[in-house]
This record gives structure tokens, C-alpha cells and sequence, in this order.
């Protein structure tokens, strides 16, 4: 296996900030002089930079971003998801025209027929019979887990190990040194200790599973058919089936989140899979960049759900938000699912994907790395350790702080862009074979350098 050599990383990553530096210098001056942004950024998550200072965004189109100095990149990041659909498709600007411009009434805690087709369209793809709407996965989180607590009478949610559910709290918990969950490191001033509200199992472990599951504390268990924010961790035979056999065992429900994984399938892991979850999240793809998020229950749950007087649903019972299912998000998503993230355009975003893997599988043969990468529909992702990773924590561990940075940085100075939380490429309609023909070359050139 090539090894790598750390001096030689430490010198080419000062090549690629300098040169970094010089073509940004508009980006450098902004962020200079953001002295009134907390981090100086508009979130402080902006502040994942590889070149010492963000990327300035000026506009985008299909996968094409431009930033505030004029430069062009390839764009695989797609906003971690959020713009799937590419940026500013077409059908999507026209709804939101139509809304913003002709209709107008952005906000006016009134139903719009939209949000029926929606929920419809979304009934077919995942097979789940009543929706309902937020801004965010993360709302749709949070609202869903205290569906499943009221309704069980339990308290604890159950995670897996370096999960990702939005900044929902009882999902900051990790599998610890004995076996048992401990806050997830960084966990920023937690309400509680994790431990009272969570349980958590790593991801393929069904023993693991029955062994939180045993306590009978557990309301919901809450996971990602395959985990997608600690690389691509693809679940292994059996897995999923099992994972449903054991919540049945000791009565507790099922809930699937798939923000990310949708990239898997026109109908996600969900329909593809043939899961039969008792709630299911889904988030920002669904939309075209609007904010959205959304849950929906099983026609049993729900029936039972709404079959208790005592809950507040309506009021100030804790589910729901003034500007959930407003009617610019309701017109953006139904361009979106109808127009945009159709069967015929995910079966060419997952064809693109396929030869991105392959290409860069065969990169990793011929340079003999000890690299791996897995696919998941139109999404791929490759991580610092061969073979992939079975489970958060071992994906956790195989991660490379610098030799991350340096490949993001490489690739954006040649114009291509990476999700900057991780090594993530997303395939939209637009996306074509030559962007992941130069994908490949770039990522080709960085890894002569690094290992030549």
C-alpha cells in the first residue's frame, strides 16, 4: 500500500492556500470585514474552510457555482443535499415566481391545495400515508419524537453512533470506551446529559440494538437506512430487516430518516429497500432550496395519534410552527417532486454516480491506496480507510483532518467543489459525464503529487 508522507502533505497544503489566497481576494476582504457575524459567518458551520477563509457565493445555476471573484466550479456539494434538484431549476424559479410574484401571501397560516399534492406525490414515492410539514428535518425531528414518546409513554429515543439528524439533542450521543452512550465530543450545552433522553448502538450491530432495546425504555429507535455525515456506511444484508424484527420484539416504533438517503432511490432506501417504517423524516432536497422539511406516520400510528383527545395538536402542545406549510414552500416543493426529481432524472443521477465510483475505485487500485468508497444512489463518498467502514465510530477514526482539507482545497482551486463536512459528491440533472470526467482528473493529479 502507498504511504503517505506528512511533510510532503504539509508543503503542498501551503502551496494550495497561497494560491488559494490570491484567487480569492474579494472572499478574503468579506470576511475581513464581518466583524458583526458571530464566527464571521452566517452560520458558524461556514467556518469548515480548508483555505483560512470561506468561499464568497455570488450565484449558481444547474451544478454551476460562481463566487464573489468571478471564479466557476463544478459543484458536487449541491448544499449538502439541499439543492439535489440543481440550483435554481427552472420549473422551481417558475413556482416561486408565480407564488412570490403573481399570488403573493407568503405567509398566511392558510392551507393551499399544494400542499395535498404534495403529500401525494410523497405518499408514492415512500409509501407512507399521512404528512405533515415543517422548515427544517430537524423540526420534523423534534415533532415526530415527541409523537413517539406520547404515544409509547417512554422516554428514551435510540440512536446510532455518530448519526446525523440535524441538531436534534438526543441524537449527540456515541457508543463510549465500555460499551454504553456518552455525549457525542463537542456537544454544545446539552439540556440534560444525553444518557437520560438516549440510547445508542453502533450501525450493523443488532446485538448492540437488543441490548439497549432490553431496557424497555425505549420509545422510537430514529436512523438512516445507510449512515451518510460519517462517509457512506451502507448497511449490510439482513440488517435493515433485523432492525424491524427487534422494534416489533420490544414494542418500540421505527422511525427512518432519509434527508440524505433519498439520493438512493426515486422512492429513497424506503421504497427501494421495501422498509416499513412506523414514522419517516425527509428535509431540504424536497423542496429545490426552499426551506422544508417533512414527517409522516403509517396510517395505523396516525389513526392512533389522532384517536387521543389529551394531545394538543392544534394549539400549544409543542408540534408544529407558524410558518410550517407556507405556501412558498408548499409551490416549490411540488415543482420540485413533480418537475425536477422525476424516475427518468434519478436513474441518469445515479448512472453519473455509478461511473464517479468507478472511476475513483480505480484510482485508489492503481495508485494502491488504502482508500475505499461506496455509492448510495446518486451520492458517493470515499474515506481514509480500506475496506469502508461497517459503523460510525470506525468511520469516525478513519477520518484525516489534513489530508482532507488538502484534497477539498486542491479541488477548488481547479474548480471543483466537495460537501466541505466530508468527502461527499451529489449527482443533480444537470450534472454531466464530462464534470465527473474532470472530477476524476483533478483528484487524479492530487493524488500523483501527494503519492508520486
Amino acid at each position: 500500500m502507498a504511504e503517505l508522507n506528512r511533510e510532503k502533505l504539509a508543503q503542498l497544503f501551503d502551496r494550495e492556500r497561497l494560491m488559494f489566497t490570491q484567487a480569492h481576494p474579494k472572499s478574503a476582504a468579506a470576511y475581513e470585514r464581518a466583524d458583526h457575524l458571530f464566527g464571521r459567518v452566517p452560520m458558524t458551520w461556514m467556518n469548515k474552510k480548508a483555505g483560512g477563509f470561506p468561499i464568497y457565493f455570488d450565484r449558481a445555476e444547474g451544478n454551476r457555482v460562481w463566487d464573489i471573484d468571478g471564479n466557476e466550479y463544478i459543484d458536487f456539494a449541491l448544499g449538502d443535499t439541499g439543492a439535489m434538484a440543481g440550483h435554481s431549476a427552472p420549473a422551481v424559479v417558475a413556482a416561486i415566481t408565480e407564488r412570490v410574484a403573481a399570488k403573493g401571501g407568503l405567509t398566511t397560516m392558510l392551507p393551499t391545495e399544494d400542499a395535498e399534492a404534495v403529500a401525494a406525490n410523497l405518499s408514492a414515492r415512500f409509501g407512507m400515508a399521512k404528512w405533515s410539514f415543517s422548515l427544517t428535518a430537524t423540526d420534523a425531528n423534534r415533532w415526530a419524537i415527541r409523537l413517539v414518546r406520547a404515544m409509547t409513554g417512554k422516554s428514551k429515543i435510540l440512536v446510532n453512533a455518530y448519526c446525523y439528524h440535524g441538531s436534534v439533542d438526543e441524537a449527540l450521543i456515541v457508543v463510549g470506551p465500555d460499551g454504553e452512550g456518552m455525549s457525542r465530543p463537542g456537544n454544545v450545552g446539552s439540556p440534560v446529559d444525553v444518557t437520560q433522553t438516549s440510547r445508542v448502538a453502533e450501525f450493523n450491530d443488532l446485538a448492540g440494538l437488543e441490548r439497549q432495546l432490553k431496557h424497555g425504555d425505549v420509545a422510537a429507535v430514529l436512523m438512516e437506512p445507510a449512515m451518510t455525515n460519517i462517509g457512506i456506511v451502507l448497511p449490510e444484508p439482513g440488517y435493515l430487516a433485523g432492525v424491524r424484527e427487534l422494534t416489533r420484539k420490544y414494542d418500540a416504533l421505527l422511525i427512518i430518516d432519509e434527508t440524505h438517503t433519498f439520493s438512493a432511490d426515486w422512492g429513497g432506501m424506503t421504497r427501494r429497500d421495501n422498509l416499513d417504517p412506523d414514522v419517516f423524516v425527509i428535509g431540504k432536497a424536497i423542496a429545490g432550496g426552499i426551506p422544508i422539511g417533512a414527517y409522516a406516520l403509517s396510517e395505523e400510528f396516525a389513526a392512533q395519534v389522532l384517536a387521543r383527545t389529551d394531545l394538543d395538536l392544534v394549539d400549544m402542545g409543542g408540534v408544529g410552527g407558524t410558518l410550517a406549510g407556507n405556501p412558498l414552500s408548499m409551490a416549490a416543493a411540488r415543482a420540485t417532486l413533480e418537475q425536477v426529481l422525476t424516475e427518468d432524472n434519478f436513474e441518469a443521477m445515479i448512472a453519473l454516480a455509478t461511473e464517479f465510483t468507478t472511476g475513483v475505485q480505480d484510482l485508489f487500485d492503481r495508485y494502491d491506496l488504502p482508500w475505499s468508497i461506496n455509492q448510495l444512489g446518486a451520492r458517493a463518498e470515499y474515506r481514509f480507510a480500506k475496506p469502508y467502514p461497517k459503523n460510525g465510530t470506525d468511520a469516525f477514526n478513519s477520518a484525516d483532518a489534513e489530508l482532507e482539507d488538502f484534497l477539498h482545497l486542491y479541488l477548488a482551486n481547479r474548480g471543483v467543489l466537495l460537501t466541505p463536512f466530508h468527502n461527499m459528491a451529489l449527482m443533480c440533472p444537470t450534472t454531466t459525464r464530462a464534470d465527473v470526467e474532470r472530477h476524476n482528473e483533478v483528484f487524479e493529479a492530487a493524488i500523483a503529487e501527494l503519492f508520486g
